[in-house]
């Protein structure tokens, strides 16, 4: 039987060797010097070892304790090697396939794909910092409450707009992970009216029609770069999300159907925008410059990103339009305002072509082709707007055709 004196006193040698302890345990000594713990067994009649772990990490009586249990797997019918060799596993697939470790794969997968430098680092910090608490947990077993502990911790600290981007990040995380196989459950949609709800804040936009008339000229008068340029002729005529202007794709546009189809950035549904003629022609123009590559508002660095964030917000500021007076999210609240209050289409068609979350009677959601025939009529009927504001004549109400 050993002791801890005589573990102590037991010396490396050329070869390996072992000492007994009792009931199939003993220490191996090796010739670096380590010294590990063995337990030894007959399954089915043959012999076999499994290890235990490294003398003094593991002290005698834990060694002796884990020898046990294996003794009493050996009784049930287990073999302790298949059973050690599946917990192992199972212990290196949760240091593998922690919160974190995923994160950042799905991280550098969307960077792979083209997601823009600022929004790389934004997400990195979101991890690393706002979601900390939990980015070391192994995935699957994160649940509700975990999450909104940590979400709260946000809350705290007086960030309410950022838990409730965490909380759809943690999602996005969640339904990667899904995806590969390394979880079954996304708990952050469990979460939506747990956390306290932001103050609203508006972008600035102008409304006015005859301020977005001297706002039209002068985007049309802005003298850039050919692809800065075109992104700002489209940006009212489409009224899309920013990020989802400067990643558009060339194979999105189907100049044949003048439509433009692709996956919204905040809700991950499929949208369609129906081309104007004047969308269509500002694609038209700017296709041999850029229509070679992947992005049709190719960034200035590389051709294999999208344009900056920050580039439509600059031509903006050069232009003379503060953060007060004009954003390009602004776009979408100058759009909404005008065709409803001025040429009064119905919400609903203008809901949908926002990309809003626009359900039937029985609360289930449209679809993305929902009233597109009527959508294509307001689309051409706002670009023939615009124009007329741009050419500075006396637009007036269409309410008596309201569609």
């Amino acid at each position: 039987m050993l002791t801890d004196t005589k573990l102590r006193s037991l010396k490396a040698k050329a070869k390996i060797y072992r000492a007994a302890d009792t009931n199939g345990l003993c220490i191996e000594v090796r010739p670096t010097g380590a010294k590990l713990w063995r337990y030894r067994y007959r399954y089915n009649g043959k012999a076999s070892m499994v290890p235990l772990g490294q003398y003094p990490a593991v002290s005698l009586a834990d060694a002796r304790i884990e020898r046990d249990r294996m003794r009493a797997m050996l009784a049930g019918g287990a073999n302790p090697t298949t059973v050690a060799r599946v917990e192992r596993a199972a212990r290196v697939e949760q240091t593998e396939n922690t919160f974190g470790a995923i994160a950042a794969e799905l991280l550098e997968k969307r960077v792979r794909e083209g997601l823009s430098a600022g929004t790389a680092k934004r997400e990195k910090r979101m991890i690393e910092k706002d979601l900390a608490g939990i980015a070391a947990l192994p995935i699957t077993v994160i649940t509700a409450p975990v999450l909104l502990g940590e979400l709260r911790k946000l809350e705290r600290r007086g960030v309410v707009e950022t838990a409730h981007r965490a909380r759809g990040h943690a999602g996005l995380v969640f339904r990667y992970a899904i995806a590969t196989g390394r979880a079954s459950y996304n708990p952050a949609p469990d979460l939506a009216g747990a956390l306290e709800q932001p103050q609203k804040q508006h972008f600035a936009s102008v409304t006015e029609p005859a301020r977005i008339g001297d706002l039209l000229r002068a985007l049309y008068g802005y003298q850039g770069t050919p692809v800065v340029m075109a992104a700002l002729k489209l940006a009212p005529l489409v009224f899309v999300r920013p990020g989802e202007l400067r990643q558009a794709r060339w194979a999105d546009i189907d100049f044949g159907g003048a439509e433009w189809r692709y996956t919204t950035s905040k809700t991950g549904t499929p949208h369609i925008v129906p081309l104007s003629t004047q969308a269509w022609e500002i694609l038209r123009e700017l296709h041999p410059l850029t229509g070679r590559g992947e992005y049709v508002f190719p960034g200035i660095r590389s051709p294999r990103r999208p344009m900056s964030e920050n580039t439509i917000t600059a031509a903006l500021r050069y232009l003379g339009f503060d953060g007060d007076t004009m954003t390009g999210h602004g776009f979408r609240a100058m759009a909404r305002t005008v065709l409803d209050e001025v040429l009064g289409f119905r919400p609903d068609f203008i809901e949908h072509q926002l990309a809003h979350a626009v359900r039937d009677p029985n609360g289930r959601a449209y679809n993305r082709t929902a009233h597109l025939s009527e959508r294509r009529k307001m689309m051409q009927g706002w670009a023939d707007y615009l124009d007329g504001l741009r050419a500075g004549g006396n637009v007036v109400s269409i309410k008596s055709k309201k569609a």
